[in-house]
């Protein structure tokens, strides 16, 4: 028995990187996932169904809201129903570290649409269904960053900050319907994304100042994931979990 047993969740952002170890963990623990991305993610989810779980893919943009309402209706369609959704979807990686002076209005306008609205649309596409069931865990993936106020990178900063306010006004008005709405902030994570930007200096530093000295692995986070997912927090929402080896102490 999993811990998650035919709970049908939705990940965003789940064709590679760490939505992808995402899906998969929440798989492994019983749920039905549903996993979008814009690049097809269908090799993830043959790889789940190939280890026994349940999964179907799409490509959805997820600050379309007629995309996204397909993928929740097709959710539906394979699952009958929506009990929990991942907002993983994000731009980070193919960022460039700048000075806020230097990033050009189309760019802070992406990242704001993708990072913050996308958690907008995905959150209100769900919601209808959650509110009929009486039930629903929605979570939102921040960043350590916006507690650190991480310099060369303020679009991607901010848009994480709108995420754990949004998680907390979400929180408030869907708890009367157990909707439980919340949030999880990672470190710097060895994601090939990450791999690819940032140089060993860059990540070395950023490892110093953990208190667990060590890089940080997608996989370290799939225990607050699957904890939010699960009944085990039924009584918790709102709230912030940082999960970065001690970075920021919060």
């Amino acid at each position: 028995m999993g811990r998650l047993d035919d709970r049908s969740i939705i990940v965003t952002g789940a064709a590679q990187g760490i939505g992808a170890t995402y899906a998969k963990a929440l798989a492994a623990e019983g749920a039905r996932v549903t996993l979008c991305d814009l690049t097809e993610p269908r090799s993830v989810a043959d790889e789940i169904r190939a280890a026994g779980g349940q999964a179907i893919s799409m490509v959805t943009d997820v600050t379309s809201s007629s995309a996204v309402a397909a993928m929740v209706k097709a959710t539906v369609a394979a699952y009958g129903t929506v009990h929990g959704l991942v907002n993983n979807a994000a731009m980070f990686g193919s960022l460039k570290l700048q000075p806020f002076m230097d990033i050009e209005s189309d760019e802070w306008d992406k990242v704001m649409a993708v990072n913050t609205r996308g958690v907008f649309e995905c959150v209100k596409a769900v919601v209808p269904i959650m509110r009929n069931q009486k039930y629903g865990k929605i979570i939102n993936i921040a960043s350590g960053t916006l507690f650190k106020g991480t310099p060369h990178l303020l679009h991607y900063v901010a848009s994480k900050g709108a995420v754990v306010a949004m998680t907390r006004v979400m929180a408030r008005e869907l708890g009367g319907d157990n909707i439980l709405v919340n949030c999880i902030a990672p470190g710097l994570t060895l994601s090939p994304a990450v791999q690819a930007s940032y140089s060993l200096a860059e990540i070395e530093a950023n490892k110093a100042t953990r208190a667990l000295k060590r890089e940080e692995e997608p996989e370290d986070i799939i225990g607050a994931l699957i904890f939010f997912a699960s009944a085990e927090s039924d009584f918790i929402t709102g709230q912030t979990l940082l999960v970065d080896g001690g970075s920021v102490m919060h």
